[in-house]
């Protein structure tokens, strides 16, 4: 579990995400709960989380996000769910991470986002993007990105060796590693649903 954790705390890393910064995550997939995660363990002392599924929204509540906020996949309902977004957070939102990578999620962020703040890409859902840059860049927010992490695992150890993050909550089931389980655990991660993470008992 150190490896998707990893893009959490790298992405949090890049984002500047800390004590007295409000963060929105993007995505309640199983990197953008591994950020919620990690940006808790970074001293966010405010996390909204936005997703599509109901399900994963429960699970990002159980974990310990403040507020959750369903969205759509609709582009049209943009400027009515950031204003539900922005009401949750029931402030400014400094750091915006977006966990899904697509031209609705990274333009939630950069609209929802304060003037100064920063957005972190760290979703790779489309290649291209169509997204209000030019409204950004007047509001002076700095958009990063990341490529999975760099020298992360030491600081993942030691937030699961203190208690600081707990990922047990993330491993949904676990199979044995037969050809009959494999495929089953396949069919399971590939369904979604309630699976987050599938692990094999090897």
């Amino acid at each position: 579990m150190c490896e998707p954790l990893s893009v959490g705390v790298h992405a949090c890393r890049r984002a500047d995400v800390g004590a007295e910064k409000s963060v929105l995550i993007m995505g309640a997939g199983p990197i953008g709960l591994v950020t919620m995660l990690s940006a808790r363990a970074f001293g966010a002392p405010r996390i909204v989380i936005a997703d599509v599924d109901d399900h994963r929204l429960s699970v990002a509540k159980s974990l310990g996000a403040d507020a959750v906020v369903k969205v759509s996949g609709n582009a049209e309902d943009l400027a009515g769910e950031i204003e539900r977004i922005q009401a949750a957070m029931g402030g400014d939102i400094d750091v915006s991470l977006d966990c899904a990578g697509f031209s609705k999620t990274m333009s939630t962020a950069l609209e929802a986002t304060r003037p100064g703040g920063r957005v972190c890409l760290v979703g790779m859902g489309h290649n291209e993007m169509t997204v209000p840059l030019t409204s950004a860049a007047i509001r002076e927010v700095d958009v990063v990105g990341i490529f999975r992490y760099k020298d992360t695992w030491p600081l993942c150890l030691e937030f699961l060796r203190s208690g600081k993050i707990d990922v047990k909550p993330l491993i949904t089931h676990r199979f044995g590693f037969s050809q009959g389980e494999v495929e089953e655990a396949f069919e399971v991660s590939a369904r979604g649903r309630d699976a987050i993470k599938v692990m094999f008992n090897l």
